[in-house]
């Protein structure tokens, strides 16, 4: 087509009307995909800040997962705390009980039903994890708090069984003495102890996790939203935008129209 030789008017109706039609072909983009910045050639700078903003955004989503799991395991703990604790409160009413009564027979029963209450302790720790990680059974939990690895929470495990950290001995002697009931009431004591700090410590770190997790949705938040600001293309712009620009390729086509006209005229002259 190089050897077609064009007058100034039709060439430069053309042109125009070629300009045209790509800006209409980049606006229709852009109300297809909302956006006004669909790749480095729209925008360089916007491109690249709104994706190392994604970018970070997504790591910082995927922490989640960990944070939730980490706080249904701490969770998961702390409810085996609290039904650990109503058993050793159970165990400490059958003392009390053992303590009104002489008759061995009463005591034996008591003492039997005692060391079944151990037996549930210990099955209670053994039932209280997630995933494989027992805080109550010796798994330590590192909850990570940030992108880089650098924030991260650790619960130190415990192990509340009742030959482990509670430290409850059998019914010795079937409870005969009572020196031997007064051991297991000691130990039973000193077990509730163990089991509020314990829960005191759990719940610390559940609310220093929880804050982080609300913390880093709030950031994700800030995060895209401030992508989208520099990627996000108005629609209602963009529709307006669209119309003029069909609007001017309808002008174009006429005056193209006009431009070939008047070439025609020309040649008329010399038929």
């Amino acid at each position: 087509m190089s050897d077609i030789v064009l007058s100034g008017g039709v060439r430069a109706n053309l042109l125009q009307l070629q300009q045209t039609s790509d800006l209409i072909s980049s606006t229709q983009l852009r109300l297809a995909t909302g956006r006004r910045v669909n790749s480095a050639l729209d925008n360089p700078i916007n491109f690249f800040t709104a994706q190392s903003l994604s970018i970070r955004a997504n790591d910082l989503n995927s922490l989640l997962d960990t944070m939730s799991t980490g706080i249904n395991t701490i969770q998961a703990a702390n409810n085996g705390i609290t039904a650990i604790t109503k058993l050793v409160q159970s165990a400490q009413s059958l003392i009390s009980q053992a303590q009104q009564s002489s008759d061995t027979t009463v005591r034996k029963s008591l003492a039997t039903q005692f060391d079944a209450i151990r037996g549930q302790i210990d099955q209670l720790a053994a039932d209280s994890g997630i995933n494989g990680v027992n805080l109550l059974g010796g798994n330590d939990l590192t909850i990570t708090l940030n992108e880089t690895g650098s924030s991260t929470v650790v619960i130190t495990a415990v192990d509340d069984t009742t030959a482990g950290d509670l430290a409850i001995t059998g019914a010795a002697n079937n409870w005969g003495s009572s020196t031997d009931i007064d051991a297991a009431n000691t130990d039973l004591t000193a077990a509730l102890v163990t089991l509020r700090s314990q829960s005191q410590a759990l719940s610390s770190n559940l609310q220093t996790v929880q804050v982080r997790q609300d913390f880093t949705k709030a950031m994700i938040n800030t995060l895209n939203t401030g992508a989208d600001n520099l990627t996000l293309a108005d629609s209602n712009e963009e529709g307006a935008n669209l119309l003029a620009l069909q609007t001017r390729q309808q002008l174009s086509t006429t005056a193209l129209s006009l431009a070939a006209q008047a070439d025609q005229n020309v040649l008329k002259l010399f038929q």
